[in-house]
């Protein structure tokens, strides 16, 4: 069977490290194409990928469009839309980083033209397959905790010097800011855990100076089915708290640190290595109640599998790892709770 032809627009963290290197990984991939004008990243992806061709800009790719079954976008939010319905006009599918729109009414319209011409559209929700992700759904799945009342769900960081980049440098209103960067994980994987949910509560802030959007965000959800979600969002936060701290009829499950994915991809780990998406024993969670806690094995993260199910999905054997509408559902909730 022939490989799936795939093209990563932008060669910054997203392309660099949670794209390049797994669809690399995957024989039914072929990574044809990288876009990026950056001297260094040029330099760096021929190094990392010597059989992929460097392109200059989106153009020229879509120039190129008929070549490729796939293309992944790590741009800036607020390029995400236009890029889309130009590849989906070119007859190529496409996969956005999150945000994956910046506005409701944008995402909508790509997913009703890619319904339309029948080409795959998804999101890189890639939290759903962080180790500590898994784990929680599964506690959830068995009824360890029994009735859950509270999900608490943390992205923490302390980075008070702001760095130039356009994760920083870039408005609400183009889609910069906590809110739509950290909080479409936390968001997602609380929708995906208890069901849909309407804001009631949110505190947004800018601490760093000379700051241009939140960088500092806290929000409770009500689920459809009475969870509250109680979802941190900062990167500035001298002390964090714990990622995940879920209370239940039958007990509670609380998690410090963060999916080690990332990390090991930054210091140059290998998607193939047998260690990779591991957890050390030190950093599992517990469960049950004050004075009686058991330690829980984390699951192994596996972003890897975003793609092998993405994979089956473009070959016709199943639907998309991620649907659409669930991405949609996020950002009109992001836009529903920076209204209130």
């Amino acid at each position: 069977m022939e490989p799936i032809r795939t093209a990563v627009l932008g060669f910054g963290t997203s392309g660099r490290i949670f794209h390049a290197p797994f669809i690399e990984a995957d024989p039914r991939y072929r990574l044809e194409a990288i876009v990026t004008r950056n001297e260094a990243r040029r330099a760096e992806a021929a190094v990392r990928h010597p059989a992929t061709r460097i392109v200059d800009d989106a153009d020229t790719l879509l120039r190129q469009a008929g070549e490729l079954d796939l293309v992944v976008v790590g741009t800036p939010p607020d390029t995400h839309a236009a890029l889309a319905h130009a590849f989906l006009d070119a007859g190529t599918g496409v996969l956005l980083d999150k945000p994956f729109t910046v506005t409701a009414r944008e995402a909508r319209e790509l997913v009703t033209k890619a319904e339309r011409l029948g080409l795959p559209l998804t999101a890189f929700h890639n939290r759903r397959w962080d180790g500590d992700f898994r784990t929680v759904r599964a506690l959830l799945a068995r009824g360890e905790l029994g009735a859950v009342w509270r999900f608490e769900s943390r992205f923490e960081r302390w980075r008070p010097d702001r760095p130039s980049s356009w994760k920083t440098e870039t408005p609400v209103s183009r889609g910069g800011g906590m809110l739509y960067d950290l909080g479409s994980h936390l968001i997602d994987q609380a929708l995906q855990l208890f069901g849909d949910a309407v804001p009631v509560y949110r505190e947004t802030a800018t601490r760093r100076d000379g700051g241009v959007a939140d960088d500092d965000t806290f929000v409770v959800l009500r689920h459809e089915t009475g969870v509250r979600s109680h979802l941190w969002m900062s990167s500035m936060a001298a002390q964090v708290g714990p990622r995940f701290r879920i209370l239940g009829s039958a007990g509670a499950y609380t998690k410090y640190g963060l999916d080690p994915q990332e990390p090991a991809l930054l210091s140059g780990a290998r998607v193939t290595d047998a260690s990779f998406g591991h957890e050390a024993e030190s950093a599992w969670g517990r469960l049950g109640i004050d004075g009686s806690e058991e330690p829980v094995p984390t699951e192994p993260g596996a972003y890897a599998d975003f793609y092998a199910a993405l994979a089956e999905s473009l070959r016709g054997d199943a639907p998309l790892p991620v649907d659409p509408h669930d991405a949609v559902r996020v950002i009109e909730l992001i836009e529903e709770i920076h209204r209130l």
